[in-house]
């Protein structure tokens, strides 16, 4: 959806561009009407402001963007859900109904404009690399790690010798000893955290292929790695950053693991096999009632 993309980037956006993106999303529908240099008028800029707001966005050209808003418009009058009305901001004296509908809605833009905008080769040259690769390293901190360990405990299910690094320290050590059999996940919402972006370097370096899982193409961390994969932010009052673009990072880790799944068929049923007892072990049984 046009509007979570433009709600997504307006945080790396310059002032003038920021202008823009604001009045688009306050008023998507009155944007609809009129030409680039009026919206320019609109915001204090210049057509030429508005057409950089959309090449910010990866459209062609305002015209898309229209399109782009006119369609999403017309899905939403089409029968959308009461919700999708909604906007990010929970304030204190909103009700519980409210704060259920933010949270939801926000969560279900940010998937499913990852979803539709994931890009489809990137996301297979990926999965191609951690399928046939000896080791994989998966980096992150802070929010981030959360999603390192997620990322390892899934492909560690399916038979991949995978490890989770949250330690500057540790990490770098671990990229030192990388090959070129080897691939690196790192997760930065930012792009510019500088824990993950030094063993990402090194492991770089080292041979190894590297997938960045990240909320900023352009950022340091995008431009350093091999392949870049982008999540998008369900951003509300109380959750920013990390704690917004956590299930759509989530999303593209799943779709990695089914596909390194279904590139490591045998492996990986067989793996599962091996394992899927294990919760039911640990289960604990309701005592009978004498």
């Amino acid at each position: 959806m046009i509007t979570a993309l433009i709600r997504a980037e307006l945080p790396r956006m310059s002032g003038s561009l920021r202008k823009v993106g604001e009045l688009v999303l306050a008023d998507p529908a009155a944007a609809t009407h009129g030409s680039a240099a009026e919206l320019g008028r609109r915001t204090g800029t210049s057509q030429a402001t508005v057409t950089r707001f959309c090449r910010a966005l990866g459209l062609d050209s305002y015209q898309q963007l229209l399109i782009e808003l006119a369609q999403e418009q017309g899905r939403a009058e089409a029968g959308g859900p009461p919700s999708a009305a909604l906007g990010p901001q929970i304030g204190p004296e909103d009700d519980l109904e409210h704060v259920i509908g933010v949270v939801a809605e926000a969560d279900l833009r940010a998937l499913r404009h990852t979803a539709d905008q994931l890009d489809r080769p990137a996301l297979e040259r990926a999965a191609q690399a951690l399928a046939r690769a000896r080791r994989i390293d998966v980096y992150g901190v802070g929010g981030s790690g959360i999603v390192a360990h997620e990322t390892q405990a899934r492909l560690y299910g399916i038979g991949c010798a995978a490890h989770a690094w949250t330690e500057v320290h540790a990490a770098e050590t671990s990229a030192a000893l990388l090959t070129p059999s080897d691939a690196v996940v790192v997760v930065s919402h930012s792009g510019t955290t500088r824990e993950v972006l030094e063993p990402l370097r090194l492991a770089a370096e080292r041979g190894a292929t590297t997938v960045a899982l990240t909320g900023d193409p352009r950022s340091p961390i995008a431009q350093a790695a091999d392949i870049t994969l982008t999540s998008f932010s369900g951003e509300t009052s109380f959750r920013r950053g990390n704690f917004g673009t956590r299930h759509s990072v989530l999303l593209i880790v799943d779709c990695l693991y089914a596909r390194v799944a279904q590139l490591t068929y045998e492996r990986a049923t067989a793996s599962i096999a091996l394992t899927s007892h294990i919760g039911d072990g640990h289960a604990v049984r309701p005592r009978r009632r004498g």
